[in-house]
């Protein structure tokens, strides 16, 4: 019995002595390398779907941005063309005769600003709105100014100024507007108003200089008149008088940018005859052609920012193109029609309801 014990005790300590050894044997060279291959091969697509996953939503998002912007700007020019009084046309005759009336942006082209890579493409006149700016009445007016009524509630009406509002297109390296850089640069929208300033209701001095304005010292910035305002101007000649001759104007707001530049879709020989309704010329009884209508003219192969106007209904049709494969390269990024969802379009058509004294 002693013996068979002994042997036991032999046994287990044979076996406590040996099992450290086994446990200290680690991963052998090869066994981690075939672990290395193994999980490479197991990541190296999920990284690639991660990748992926990534551009592919960068790519929607910078489309839906591109959209977003689109439609926020061509709701901006149809509320601002709903107020409007006179839109020119693209009429290129720059004098009457029994059969021609100017009526188009190149009759008045040399009183408009004249930027460098700048196009006018939509140019019309409206009411714009001031609201409390003039005392309701002369007893009121004696110690109430305009630049006071905000301090004085109840004691001024709104009223509305005469201003020249004018759409361009730039195409220039403004680095600011130009990102990514390195390629060529995305066209922008930018807004001019050239607006009359707040007249006083009550002067009646005519050898005043500033008559019929408030004084300058009566007024906010806001309130008055830009240089480049003519008092001259009248509706029965919209052509002449449209602006100061030799003044400054003001400087343009961009209202969008990464507008395309690349040769567009084609567009129909007669896209804005039916647009508006095939508009009739009263003094001739014949249609009014395209290049009439159209601004700029059906020659432009671009089309990335067009109007249609019908001077006489005072109707207008507006197009923007947009381009958002230039946000993200600054290369390869002309229209493709492959690619069409990367060149989204907005169009407007208002007809506008404003009015002298509305």
């Amino acid at each position: 019995m002693k013996t068979l014990l002994r042997l036991l005790l032999k046994s287990q300590h044979q076996r406590n002595r040996s099992g450290p050894d086994q446990t200290e044997n680690g991963m052998t060279l090869v066994e981690l390398l075939v672990g290395a291959i193994m999980a490479f091969i197991i990541i190296t697509p999920m990284l690639g779907f991660v990748v992926d996953m990534l551009n592919t939503d960068r790519r929607e998002q910078v489309k839906s941005n591109t959209e977003q912007d689109l439609q926020a700007a061509a709701d901006f020019i149809s509320q601002d063309l709903s107020q409007a009084i006179y839109i020119y046309d693209n009429n290129s005759a720059t004098t009457s005769t029994p059969t021609t009336t100017p009526t188009g942006i190149p009759a008045i082209k040399d009183q408009l600003p004249k930027p460098a890579n700048g196009t006018p493409i939509l140019v019309f006149w409206k009411q714009q709105p001031r609201k409390n700016s003039v005392p309701f009445n002369p007893e009121v007016a004696k110690t109430v100014k305009p630049k006071d009524c905000d301090t004085n509630p109840g004691k001024c009406n709104d009223t509305y100024v005469l201003s020249l509002v004018a759409y361009y297109q730039f195409k220039d390296s403004d680095a600011t507007w130009c990102q990514p850089s390195g390629g060529p640069c995305p066209t922008r929208i930018a807004r001019y108003e050239i607006t009359d300033g707040i007249r006083d209701p009550n002067a009646t001095n005519t050898t005043d200089p500033n008559y019929p304005y408030y004084k300058d010292s009566e007024t906010k910035d806001t309130q008055r008149r830009d240089l480049a305002f003519n008092t001259s101007f009248d509706f029965s000649k919209p052509t002449v008088n449209v602006t100061m001759p030799g003044a400054v104007f003001p400087a343009p707001e961009v209202l969008v940018n990464y507008i395309d530049h690349s040769t567009g879709p084609a567009v129909t020989g007669t896209e804005c005859q039916t647009a508006l309704g095939n508009p009739i010329d009263q003094r001739t009884a014949t249609a009014i052609g395209e290049a009439t209508l159209r601004i700029p003219s059906p020659d432009d192969k671009i089309n990335s920012f067009y109007a249609c106007v019908d001077t006489s209904k005072n109707l207008a049709r507006v197009t923007i193109r947009g381009n958002s494969q230039r946000r993200l390269q600054a290369n390869d990024t002309d229209y493709n029609p492959k690619k069409a969802a990367f060149f989204p379009t907005a169009t407007v058509q208002v007809k506008g309801l404003g009015a002298v004294g509305k």
